[in-house]
């Protein structure tokens, strides 16, 4: 049976699925939705979509919104557009939530007639249209994007509600010490971990390699890579999906980039082109370094861009502090082979070559930065860029390499001056992304931090 909603009619017709979620990706990457009967679902909802209230594009954390976003709630009266799913991204079976179905959805303008501006059209702002619009890009040129992520998470032994209730202080780490490729230490990790690697694995995602990390408590899970769109879907089920599992085992766990001061979460972004008929594109064996010449100008377009780009891998305010001396994640824009200091680190040999993007944490929306780092790759193939020198030293110590924004009020300067982000993303969707960062600035400048009670209740 190889209809999506077939599958969904017999398993409902055998009694093992009760509701289907209608979800879409957020500004964040969240999955943001309502749960459906599967009678509506397929008789109805597969067929017309299910409305949402436009404000799910256009807000931050807190589910504040404002005016300023291309997509303006309060100027639309809080109006819907519809959530069409795609059949694609069907899951009959979350293992997490018993009896329920999931499907993915693109937001469209629900479109009311010949006088609507928007007859069916997508939200041009929406995370995956926005990384559709450049795979489209890539498909015009015959090439397609393969993606694979690599998210970190750290366990607490604290429920979600009473980490909440502490203010998230004071929590105990699921380790007590550093347990990067360690079999020792995890006893507290696994069982929960177990749970989820389970899970994924009967959800559909093909999970490949689990260790322990650095930070006391830090986990990682790599799932094998897909094509891009696929990669992405699974990267934002798997994030819910976690969190759900850790919350039932009376557990919290967190894909912060910076929990602490000590080694934070990243998101590496694994990325390769190949053609019409599946050969890669990337590798040519006849080459000193391998490399083919559009491998060369894609990783010049990753350098190019990425300071430009930035807030599109680096969204939040806890991202930047990620992103700083002594934290082992990149502060400059360089590349190099298999060389972990470096934004962009060149793997893998003949069909498996590829670039790693270093600079995502494990707040990043994987629909933006993947599409960040195919307009990059994109804007170097175009534009014949050549390729800097290879840096084969330390280039997190190395003063002369140019640095990445340092922080998000930065990163938004580039990328709302950039003429490289309007080229390659539309002024629209500048505009919204730059409004978003801006939110996360205003809420972030008004709050009181604890650093400034340790450092001003006494002694100022």
């Amino acid at each position: 049976m190889t209809d999506p909603y077939e599958r969904l009619r017999a398993e409902a017709e055998a009694g093992r699925v009760e509701e289907v979620i209608v979800a879409v990706p957020d500004l964040q990457g969240r999955l943001m939705g309502s749960r459906l009967s599967v009678p509506y679902f397929l008789d109805e909802a597969a067929r017309d979509g299910f409305g949402a209230c436009v404000y799910l594009l256009a807000t931050d954390v807190e589910m504040d919104t404002g005016p300023g976003y291309a997509v303006d709630a309060w100027d639309s009266g809080f109006g819907d557009f519809a959530l069409r799913p795609d059949p694609a991204t069907l899951r009959t079976l979350l293992p997490w939530d018993e009896g329920t179905a999931l499907v993915l959805a693109d937001a469209v303008w629900p479109g009311a007639g010949p006088e609507h501006n928007h007859e069916r059209e997508p939200v041009a702002v929406a995370p995956r249209h926005v990384l559709r619009t450049q795979l489209d890009r890539l498909a015009a040129r015959g090439l397609t994007a393969y993606a694979g992520t690599e998210l970190e998470f750290l366990l607490f032994t604290a429920s979600y509600r009473e980490a909440w209730e502490r203010r998230y202080t004071g929590l105990r780490p699921a380790a007590r010490y550093n347990t990067d490729y360690s079999l020792q230490g995890l006893e507290e990790v696994e069982p929960v971990a177990r749970r989820i690697r389970r899970a994924m694995t009967r959800a559909g995602l093909r999970m490949e390699t689990a260790r322990g990390e650095c930070h006391p408590g830090q986990y990682e899970i790599v799932f094998r890579y897909d094509e891009a769109m696929a990669t992405c879907d699974n990267h934002v089920l798997f994030k819910d999906g976690a969190k759900r599992i850790a919350a039932a085992e009376g557990t919290s766990l967190t894909f912060m980039p910076k929990f602490d001061e000590g080694e934070g979460n990243s998101c590496h972004i694994h990325l390769s082109l190949r053609g019409a008929d599946g050969t890669p594109v990337l590798a040519d064996p006849s080459a000193g370094d391998g490399m083919s010449e559009p491998m060369r100008h894609f990783v010049a377009g990753q350098l190019a861009c990425l300071p430009d780009l930035a807030l599109l891998m680096a969204p939040n305010v806890n991202s930047y502090k990620r992103l700083q001396p002594g934290a082992f994640a990149p502060t400059g824009v360089a590349w190099g082979r298999d060389n972990r200091t470096c934004p962009i680190r060149v793997v893998g040999s003949g069909a498996s070559l590829r670039i790693e993007h270093r600079v995502p944490g494990g707040d990043a929306n994987p629909y933006l930065a993947v599409a960040a780092a195919v307009a990059a790759g994109l804007y170097g193939i175009d534009n014949h860029l050549p390729l800097p020198p290879e840096h084969t030293a330390n280039a997190l110590a190395d003063p002369s390499v140019p640095r990445l924004p340092a922080t998000l009020t930065e990163a938004l300067h580039r990328w709302e001056n950039s003429g490289i982000a309007a080229e390659l993303f539309g002024k629209e969707t500048v505009a919204h992304y730059a409004r978003a960062a801006r939110a996360e600035l205003s809420a972030f400048e008004r709050a009181v931090t604890d650093w400034e009670r340790v450092r001003g209740f006494e002694r100022l």
